[in-house]
């Protein structure tokens, strides 16, 4: 039995690996996409358009400019005059937010009373305009701390210290480049099993296999195991990129990263050769493993929280075997999560993986039929 799945194993990868075209497509497009998405999938804003109508000519004024012109996070793009140009400053795009600085700033400050500081920020972009604002935050509340230190005001009431745990320095980076791995591994692996049946039945070799001694099981573990190893190949090549490109921390333990791999490998096959069961032609496989592949990539957590998803949605995410793959990435290689805390993570991956399986298999035999 072994020997006969071994031979088709054999002569699935010969289909796959036949020609350049086809080597080239299963191994270079995962490495340019992490690539493309890990410098270009970023929340992180840096030169920020900013326009400044500073009404004062106060010397604390100029002091709070400062750091904003100090920081890499923003570019003054050119001083306002007048008030109304502050909406042809925004409509036309041109500054993604202003400062305001009123006239009696700096004397406001000197004399102990709060001085207003107006920000105009435009919330065409809900998500840019919120990550400005918290950058401004920053600043303003460092300044307001250097005021207090350097003049030996009255301390302020409550003292805000930020700390970032697992990730120090915020950098988005260390967010995205884990999903991305679960990603294109999902995507590498749902094209190669979900090609595999169709394509015998597009050449027209399906009915050859129908003759060989080869039973319905032992067919559907020789097209399972080429997937399964290019996808675990595939997802130890693009963590090793991630660790040693982007250097994203990899803190936990190996061992607990590739189980949940194997586990999340196992369901995505057992998913692909479900579709490339129906599936006629290579083209149909081609549009199933899309069709699946688009809704469990929005609901997997992987640039949205599932929390703030409708609950009805959020029941749907149960069989997504991506959501539980997300949790196990990001907890292994940002928060050292150990292997015992990882089981809640790894039986539905199981479970998800036996039962599409068992589908697979149930498919193949009543199509021989």
């Amino acid at each position: 039995m072994l020997k006969r799945i071994l031979a088709l194993v054999r002569k699935e990868f010969l289909a796959l690996f036949k020609d350049k075209k086809s080597r080239f497509i299963i191994v270079a497009p995962p490495i340019i996409q992490l690539l493309v998405f890990g410098y270009a999938a970023t929340f992180d804003l840096n030169r920020i358009p900013i326009a400044v109508l500073n009404q004062d000519s106060g010397a604390a004024s100029r002091q709070l400019l400062a750091h904003f012109r100090g920081s890499t996070n923003f570019q003054e793009i050119a001083p306002l005059h007048q008030n109304r140009d502050i909406a042809k400053t925004i409509n036309s795009k041109q500054a993604l937010l202003v400062l305001q600085l009123g006239p009696h700033f700096s004397r406001d400050l000197y004399l102990g009373k709060p001085a207003q500081l107006q920000v105009i920020v435009d919330g065409r972009n809900s998500n840019t305009a919120l990550i400005a604002l918290n950058y401004v935050h920053s600043i303003v509340l460092q300044f307001n701390n250097d005021w207090v230190k350097n003049h030996h005001g009255p301390a302020p009431p409550a003292h805000l210290q930020l700390r970032a745990w697992f990730n120090p320095n915020l950098e988005s980076r260390w967010f995205i480049v884990p999903g991305i791995i679960g990603l294109l591994t999902l995507v590498v692996t749902m094209v190669v099993t979900a090609l595999s049946v169709a394509r015998e039945r597009e050449q027209g070799t399906f009915d050859q296999l129908l003759v060989t001694p080869l039973r319905p099981v032992e067919i559907l573990l020789g097209k399972a195991l080429p997937g399964f190893v290019i996808g675990l190949l595939e997802g130890s090549l693009i963590i090793l990129v991630a660790v040693y490109w982007f250097n994203v921390p990899l803190i936990g333990n190996l061992s607990a990263l590739f189980i949940g791999i194997v586990l999340f490998l196992l369901s995505a096959v057992g998913v692909g050769l479900m579709i490339s069961s129906l599936a006629v032609t290579q083209q149909q496989g081609m549009l199933g493993a899309f069709l699946f592949l688009v809704p469990a990539i929005i609901l997997s957590g992987f640039a949205t929280p599932i929390a703030n998803m409708p609950t009805l949605v959020q029941q749907l995410t149960v069989i997504n075997p991506m959501r539980y793959f997300m949790v196990v990435l990001r907890g292994v290689f940002l928060e050292g999560t150990p292997l015992a805390l990882l089981f809640k993570q790894f039986w539905p991956m199981a479970v998800i993986g036996i039962v599409t399986l068992a589908i697979a298999a149930w498919l193949f035999r009543h199509r021989m039929q």
